[in-house]
């Protein structure tokens, strides 16, 4: 397994914990934002490891605010590592994919399916990589690859404590979300991997986030009147 991020310490602690339980990991730096890093990541993740039959393009983060507050470069930023670096995964490693007949993961989000205010960077972004994976899904079936797209809701993770630049925060704001409404991070990865290892189209994460996209598809106009006459909307950037 490769494992390729920013944070060169969360990466170290989590090839740690997974050579405790047997399997092995190797580690390499990255950053999904600059031209030559993927491809210099797969190059060292073939050597490594000889192939490539799995591929999950999992970074990103999210801008939040009202249109009147955020500014182009807050929503260029956004699409920069939420759908280009998404596109420079893709890039770097289709070819072996195609070799291997692999599985080519793509995490998107319940926002790339419903939109709230506050979170129109966000969704943007998360709706750009719904329509990649729907595209690359018909692409890519010819070669034998899987295209999985994974819809997460509210699912314990640290995106709340990332502010607009990408830059994390030790306190994430607080969010009225009622704890049933928020999976646990093991629940949420046992899932993923079932998802993947059957080879399905999407998978939304969450009883609520599933309950959302039902009735964003099937009743959008009484989604819209809940999330006005409640006010939800999107979450508040740390500082």
């Amino acid at each position: 397994m490769a494992l390729a991020a920013r944070r060169l310490d969360r990466l170290e602690a989590l090839a740690s914990e997974i050579g405790r339980a047997g399997r092995r990991a190797i580690v390499i730096p990255c950053d999904v934002t600059r031209d030559g890093d993927l491809e210099r990541a797969a190059d060292k993740a073939r050597g490594a490891l000889g192939k490539l039959d799995v591929v999950v393009a999992n970074a990103g983060f999210g801008v939040t605010g009202k249109l009147e507050t955020l500014t182009l470069d807050d929503y260029r930023r956004q699409l920069e590592t939420n759908v280009f670096g998404v596109l420079r995964t893709v890039y770097a490693t289709l070819e072996d994919l195609k070799k291997t007949r692999g599985r080519l993961v793509l995490i998107g989000s319940v926002s790339g399916h419903v939109a709230v205010p506050g979170s129109s960077a966000y969704s943007m972004s998360k709706f750009a990589v719904h329509a990649l994976a729907a595209s690359l899904g018909h692409e890519l079936a010819p070669y034998g690859v899987a295209v999985t797209l994974i819809s997460p809701g509210f699912v314990e993770s640290e995106i709340g404590q990332v502010d607009n630049r990408g830059v994390w925060r030790a306190q994430a704001p607080r969010r009225p979300i009622p704890a049933a409404f928020v999976m646990a991070t093991p629940t949420a990865a046992r899932k993923i991997v079932r998802a993947v290892a059957r080879r399905r189209r999407e998978v939304v994460i969450t009883g609520f986030g599933k309950a959302a996209v039902v009735l964003h598809r099937h009743a959008p106009w009484l989604l819209a009147a809940i999330i006005r006459r409640f006010g939800i909307k999107g979450r508040r950037e740390p500082r």
